[in-house]
C-alpha cells in the first residue's frame, strides 16, 4: 500500500514488512493465516455473517450504509476470529443493505473497501450490497440443464453481450443488455432472424459470452459514454451494470442476468462465461491489495509486480487464498446462475495445479462444465513447468486450450499488425501442419503442445482479439475481388469446423464480419464493435453456408470423435501437399472424403469408388434430401474451397 507510512517497528503479530507495507509472503504464511471459512456475506432474513480475510490488518470494522447511496452508516467493530480472519453477525433482515469494510493498519491508518467476495454492488461497484439471492431468481428458475453430451460434441459461438443488439438493425428493443440477447421475433432490416432466433437458426451448442461480471472503466449510470470490452476486472462475482436496465439497483442486474441464462438455455443453448481471473485494472485500488498488500499478486523478490499478461499485474494462484478465491467463485457462477463453462483469459498465467483444482471443483458440480483458455505461455514470474500453458497441456485433462497453431497456419500470424499470411493466402507447406492439427491431438509434437486428446483443442480462425478473418485477408490480399475473398474466408472456417476438437467461432464470422481494419477494438466505439445484422442480410449464402458445416458436423460423430484412439481407428489423411488437404472417415457405416483446396483454380482427385452423395462442394452445403450423386471417378474441387463426399457402407 503505497500510502502507508509506518512510524512504529512493533511488528505485532501481523505479517507486514514495514519498509514495504507488502506481506511478508513466507513459505508457511498459507499455512499460518489461510482459512478454509466461508467468506463475504453469509445472508439469513434473521441474521447477516461478514466475513474478511485481512491478515494485513490490526483490526476491521463494517461499515453498513443506511441507505444504498446515503452517506449515514453505522461502525460495528468485528473479531479477529482466528489468525488474519474477521467476523461479525449483525441481527436482522440486512437484504439489499450497502455495507463496507474499514480495515485498520498497525500504523493506525485507515483505509475502507468493498468486500472481494461481494454478490452484489451499488452503481459502479462503488458498494458492496448484501442480497437475498432467492428474490432475484427468475420465474420458473429450476435447476441446471441436463449434463451435456461431449466436449467435442460443443460448438461454441463467441459473443459480447453489447455488441450481440446494441446496432438498430439488430431489431432489439433492449439493445445492449443483458434482456435484449434474449429477445425474441427480432429481424434483420430484410427481416431475416437476428439475435436468440438467429443462434437457433445456425445451430451452435454454446454461446461464450465476453466479460458481464463487473468490469470499470465503463461508466453504468452512462453507459454509451465509453465502451470496454471489459477485461478489466472490479468485482468478480457481480453482473456487469451496463448490461442491466437499472445499474443502481443491485438485485436488477442479477435477475436479468439470470433472465438471459434461463432464455438461452430455454432455447437449447449453454453458457460459457468469460473469467479474467489473471489480473485486475488497477492493483492499488482493488479490494485484494487493500485486504492483503503483497499477496494476491505475484512478485519478484525485489517486490515489482510480475506482469505477464502486459496490463501491469499477475494474480498469484500458487497462493492458497488465490487459488481459493478462483475456486469459490467459478463454483458460485456455476451453482448461483446455472453456467456451463468457463473461458479462462490468459489462462497460461494461473499455475497448472490450480486449474486441475477448478476441473474437479465443477466434476462435482457437473462433470460436463467446459473449461477452455488461453494456454500462452506468458513472461510471469513462475517456473516453466508450473505455468497452465499449452506446452503442459498433457498435465490438465479435460482442459481445452485455443489452438493458435493451427489459426496461424491457415490465415498467418496476427502478431505482426495481420501482414503475415496462411494456407488460404498463398503460404507455401502450410498443409501437413495444418492436417496434424486437424487430428485432434494425435501426433501433435509435444515439444509445441501437450496435447493428449481432441477435448483438449478449440480449433479457430476468429475470435474478438487482433482483425476480424475478413479484415486480415483485405490487408494480405489487397487484390482480390469479393468473390475471391469470400471463398478464402468459408475455406479457413471449413478448415476449423471440421477438424477433431472443438469447434469455436467468432460473432459474425459467417457473414464476413468487419471492424473496418480496426485491429485492437477492446476501447473503441460501438460503431466499430456492434453486430451489423444488415450485414446477415447481403451475405445470407455465407450465413447458410456456415450453417450447413454446422449441421454436417453435428449430423455424424465421425466428425466429432472423443479420444485420439478413435481418431486413429477413423481418421486418415491421404495427401498434404501443394495447397491440398484431404482426408477420410471411416467406420462401419459410413465413408467421408473432405477435400480442402487452397489453390485458386480446380484441382481432381481420383477415388476407387462412386456412388457418392456430394455434401459439400463449391461454397455450399446440401445435406438435406435430395441431394448431388457423384457417379464418376474423379472428384473435382472448386478453387479455394471445401468439398465432401459421403457414402453408406
Amino acid at each position: 500500500m503505497k500510502n502507508i507510512v509506518f512510524t512504529s517497528q512493533t511488528m505485532y503479530r501481523h505479517p507486514l514488512d514495514l519498509n514495504t507495507g507488502l506481506l511478508n509472503i513466507t513459505s508457511n504464511f498459507d499455512q499460518q493465516y489461510a482459512t478454509d471459512e466461508r467468506l463475504g456475506v453469509i445472508y439469513s432474513p434473521e441474521m447477516t455473517i461478514f466475513r474478511l480475510w485481512a491478515p494485513a490488518a490490526s483490526k476491521i470494522e463494517l461499515i453498513l450504509f443506511y441507505t444504498l447511496y446515503g452517506d449515514e452508516a453505522e461502525h460495528i467493530m468485528m473479531e479477529e476470529v482466528r489468525p488474519g480472519t474477521y467476523e461479525v453477525e449483525v441481527t436482522g433482515n440486512l437484504d439489499n443493505k450497502a455495507y463496507k469494510f474499514g480495515i485498520f493498519y498497525p500504523d493506525g491508518t485507515y483505509i475502507d473497501t468493498c468486500d472481494p467476495y461481494a454478490f452484489a454492488t451499488t452503481s459502479n461497484g462503488a458498494r458492496s450490497v448484501i442480497v437475498d439471492l432467492i428474490s432475484t431468481n427468475p420465474e420458473n428458475w429450476g435447476a441446471r440443464m441436463p449434463a451435456f453430451s461431449a466436449t467435442t460434441d460443443a460448438i461454441i459461438y463467441e459473443a459480447n453481450v453489447r455488441d450481440f443488439t446494441i446496432s438498430e438493425t439488430s431489431g432489439a428493443q433492449n439493445r445492449g443488455k443483458f434482456l435484449g440477447f434474449i429477445e425474441q421475433g427480432t429481424k434483420s432490416p430484410n427481416g431475416l432472424a437476428t439475435g436468440l432466433d438467429y443462434l437457433k437458426e445456425l445451430g451452435i451448442t454454446h454461446v461464450q459470452l465476453m466479460p458481464m461480471y463487473d468490469f470499470q472503466t465503463v461508466d453504468e449510470e452512462n453507459q454509451t459514454a465509453k465502451y470496454n470490452w471489459g477485461y478489466d476486472p472490479q468485482n468478480y462475482n457481480v453482473p456487469e451494470g451496463s448490461f442491466a436496465t437499472d445499474a443502481r439497483d443491485p438485485k436488477t442486474r442479477i435477475r436479468e442476468m439470470k433472465q438471459m441464462i434461463q432464455g438461452l438455455h430455454d432455447a437449447g443453448i449453454r453458457v460459457i462465461m468469460d473469467v479474467v481471473y489473471n489480473h485486475v485494472y488497477d492493483t492499488d485500488t482493488h479490494p485484494f491489495e487493500k485486504v492483503a498488500p503483497g499477496y494476491y499478486f505475484r512478485r519478484y523478490s525485489d517486490g515489482s509486480l510480475s506482469d505477464g499478461t502486459g496490463v501491469g499485474n499477475d494474480t498469484a494462484s500458487e497462493n492458497e487464498m488465490m487459488k481459493r478465491y478462483i475456486l469459490d467463485s467459478v463454483k458460485y457462477w456455476a451453482q448461483e446462475y446455472h453456467i456451463d463453462g468457463f473461458r479462462f483469459d490468459l489462462m497460461g498465467i494461473h499455475d497448472i495445479d490450480t486449474m486441475n483444482a477448478v476441473r474437479e471443483t465443477l466434476d462435482k458440480i457437473d462433470p460436463s462444465i467446459i473449461i477452455l483458455g488461453e494456454g500462452w505461455n506468458l513472461n510471469t514470474n513462475l517456473p516453466e513447468e508450473k505455468k497452465a500453458a499449452s506446452i503442459n497441456a498433457r498435465q490438465m485433462l479435460r482442459i481445452a486450450h485455443f489452438n493458435d497453431a493451427m489459426r496461424t497456419a491457415i490465415k498467418g500470424s496476427d502478431m505482426d499488425g495481420g501482414f503475415d499470411t496462411g494456407f488460404i493466402s498463398g503460404k507455401p507447406f502450410m498443409e501437413q501442419w495444418i492436417a496434424i492439427n486437424q487430428q485432434g491431438g494425435l501426433y501433435y509434437p509435444q515439444d509445441i503442445a501437450g496435447y493428449q486428446q481432441p477435448d483438449q483443442i478449440v480449433q479457430y480462425v476468429e475470435a474478438h482479439d487482433n482483425h476480424t478473418l475478413y479484415d486480415k485477408l483485405v490487408i494480405n490480399m489487397p487484390h482480390d475481388d469479393e468473390r475471391t475473398r469470400t471463398r478464402r474466408h468459408l475455406l479457413a472456417s471449413s478448415l476449423a469446423i471440421l477438424a477433431q476438437g472443438i469447434p469455436f467461432i467468432h460473432a459474425g464470422q459467417e457473414f464476413l464480419r468487419t471492424k473496418n481494419g480496426e485491429e485492437n477494438s477492446y476501447n473503441l466505439p460501438d460503431a466499430i464493435n456492434k453486430m451489423d445484422w444488415s450485414r446477415r442480410d447481403t451475405k445470407q449464402k455465407e450465413v447458410e453456408y456456415l450453417k450447413g458445416l454446422i449441421n454436417l458436423r453435428k449430423s455424424n460423430p465421425l466428425f466429432r470423435l472423443q479420444t485420439t484412439d478413435e481418431i486413429a481407428k477413423h481418421m486418415e489423411v491421404l495427401e498434404a501437399d501443394y495447397y491440398k488437404i484431404v482426408w477420410q472417415l471411416e467406420n462401419d457405416t459410413d465413408l467421408f472424403y473432405v477435400f480442402f483446396n487452397g489453390n485458386g483454380d480446380p484441382r481432381y482427385f481420383k477415388i476407387e469408388e462412386s456412388d457418392f452423395e456430394v455434401l459439400v462442394h463449391d461454397c455450399k452445403v446440401n445435406i438435406a434430401q435430395p441431394r448431388m450423386w457423384l457417379d464418376t471417378d474423379e472428384i473435382k474441387v472448386e478453387g479455394f474451397s471445401t468439398t465432401v463426399l459421403h457414402k453408406k457402407k
